[in-house]
């Protein structure tokens, strides 16, 4: 029983909902095929809070979904995560749909008041940790899955996609 529990689970992190968007077909087959080097997302001297307000003012404005991606330029995942959104499709479907602010969290000792305010006060379970956030309201769409992508590179380009789109309605 707990197998099945498990397995679902695992289903539900990268099967996208019944009323999701359809995910763009990201068109590469492997994170191999991305430009290199890797993007480095994260600005180590930017004010979050002020980056995020800014952010979220922009999603509300434009009736997009909020996305803070919570990592470091250190960790791989993040960048496969930042290259994958980069590539000309996936690009598309996220611009249209999410307003994106990235976070530096350094060592997982920096800019933790981000995650505070949607609730997540215990140690991150990872990075990349993706906050979606409906703007109108300041919650949090993800409660739960916000780690789902920070194992990124044992998915494929099309599994992030997939995720993304999930969120999407």
């Amino acid at each position: 029983m707990r197998h099945i529990l498990a397995t679902f689970a695992a289903l539900a992190l990268i099967v996208p909902a019944a009323n999701a968007a359809t995910p763009p077909r990201v068109g590469i087959a492997s994170f191999e095929q991305l430009a290199k080097p890797l993007p480095l997302p994260y600005d180590e001297q930017a004010n979050a809070d002020a980056q995020v307000a800014a952010a979220k003012a922009r999603a509300k404005a434009r009736r997009k979904l909020l996305l803070i991606d919570l990592g470091g330029n250190w960790c791989l995942d993040c960048r496969l995560l930042a290259g994958t959104m980069d590539t000309p499709t996936l690009k598309g479907f996220v611009d249209k749909h999410y307003e994106i602010v990235t976070v530096d969290i350094g060592r997982f000792d920096k800019n933790l008041q981000v995650p505070a305010h949607y609730g997540i006060t215990k140690r991150l379970e990872g990075v990349p940790n993706l906050l979606i956030v409906d703007p109108r309201t300041d919650k949090l769409i993800n409660a739960g899955r916000t780690a789902a992508l920070a194992d990124a590179r044992s998915m494929s380009p099309q599994g992030l996609a997939d995720w993304l789109a999930r969120w999407v309605k």
